[in-house]
């Protein structure tokens, strides 16, 4: 094939094609693989209930499957859905927001994608660039430019917590807002780190990005209002100078592929064009199962009763195996989990790569995501990014318990043998 540079780009191994294949094989095969790779939510029996409740409701009404299904929705979104979550940005969150603010999108990704490329890339006055503050930060950002200098990080300070617990934060001293930055993104919760920004981080990276003019883009994918996957204080903010992404994917809904994004008009009349050309318009079977639950309050109940306390505990029971299986003998520490369903592990006398140690752990049917992958954007080596990996503890326990134990196992063996 004579593939343009868009082709090449799109078509070549990337981390975030390699962690979706491991997770495809590992869920649809047949030989038992113990998954703590991918960013799969757990099937949280209250949630399923609440979808079966909402379809059966659908089914039962004449006309609605008919209308999810068999027909197209606006560029924008649905606009009763649409319109039900500004209700509920208002009533919940105070957000001065209404519909001429949300555009719905065929998942996080896609919004990211495009919005991304809406900043990033050759410009009127040069190179434009997007800048993350902090990283390691969410895979599935890398490779969606299609030129790597679109994009440019900053390494994070590192706070020791204790012999076993370290957190990212964003190291101001090192960060300048350049004339060619175009916008600032972070995650929070940060995937794949469970790393919560605080308030006074995202506020000083908000006067920054307004000093500089540009956009700060927070990806809330994991975060507040839903599904509320966060476990340490934080303050939902938006204002007109900020693009805030969510999703339905963390709430129980990843194959609907629904993602909405939160900005000034003219962000949104951008997105609705990009929509248009690139998908027509957007899946509707996400917004319509969820639009009632936005006004009935039954989304806010369970992103405050069911789903951060079922991760939480997930997420220190995962802890309590780390620290059963690698001992005293393997030096190893772990981020703060603040948020989302991740564990970033960080091995310090390892002597092999992360990389290594996924591809043994593979062969063994243990699936994680190596560290590299979420170090993009550096401008100079750094060794970290090869000395940890990422952990998905949402799977069932037993998967969970047996796969730490195989990740302790294997480092235990690289440490003993010296490779």
């Amino acid at each position: 094939m004579k593939l343009s540079h868009f082709g090449r780009k799109f078509t070549a191994r990337t981390g975030i094609l390699s962690l979706m294949d491991d997770l495809g094989r590992a869920l649809s095969g047949s030989e038992r693989t113990l998954m703590l790779g991918g960013g799969n939510p757990a099937h949280i029996p209250q949630m399923n209930e609440l979808w079966r409740r909402r379809l059966e409701e659908i089914l039962a009404t004449p006309g609605a499957m008919e209308r999810m299904l068999a027909n197209y929705d606006p560029p924008q979104g649905n606009q009763v859905f649409i319109e039900a979550l500004a209700r509920l940005l208002n009533r919940e969150l105070g957000w001065p927001v209404g519909p001429e603010n949300i555009a719905v999108t065929n998942g996080s990704q896609s919004s990211f994608y495009l919005l991304f490329n809406m900043f990033a890339g050759p410009g009127p006055e040069g190179r434009q660039r997007i800048l993350f503050p902090l990283v390691p930060e969410y895979i599935g950002y890398a490779d969606q430019s299609l030129d790597a200098a679109d994009f440019v990080s900053i390494r994070p300070s590192i706070e020791t917590i204790d012999d076993h617990t370290f957190k990212y934060h964003v190291d101001f001293d090192a960060l300048r807002l350049s004339p060619d930055i175009a916008a600032v993104c972070v995650s929070r919760p940060t995937n794949p780190t469970g790393n919560v920004l605080t308030d006074e981080e995202v506020s000083h990276l908000d006067r920054l990005a307004r000093d500089a003019g540009v956009p700060l883009i927070l990806d809330n994918a994991y975060g507040l209002p839903f599904p509320g996957m966060i476990f340490s204080p934080a303050t939902p903010v938006w204002n007109e100078n900020m693009i805030v992404g969510m999703s339905l994917s963390k709430l129980g809904l990843p194959s609907v592929r629904t993602g909405m994004v939160i900005a000034a008009p003219e962000v949104i009349e951008a997105m609705t064009s990009c929509n248009a050309i690139v998908a027509l318009a957007n899946g509707s079977v996400g917004q319509t199962l969820v639009a009632p639950l936005l006004d009935s309050g039954d989304i806010m109940r369970a992103s405050r009763e069911i789903i951060p306390p079922f991760y939480q505990q997930k997420s220190e029971q995962a802890r309590q195996w780390i620290a059963e299986s690698f001992g005293s003998d393997i030096d190893y520490a772990v981020h703060k989990s603040e948020g989302s369903l991740f564990l970033w592990i960080w091995f310090r006398n390892l002597p092999i790569t992360t990389m290594e140690l996924y591809e043994r752990l593979k062969r063994r049917h243990t699936i994680v995501v190596p560290g590299r992958y979420f170090f993009f954007g550096l401008d100079q080596p750094w060794d970290h990014r090869d000395q940890c990996i990422r952990v998905n503890y949402a799977m069932a326990e037993a998967d969970v318990r047996e796969g730490i134990a195989v990740i302790a196992d294997e480092a235990r063996q690289a440490i003993t043998k010296g490779i």
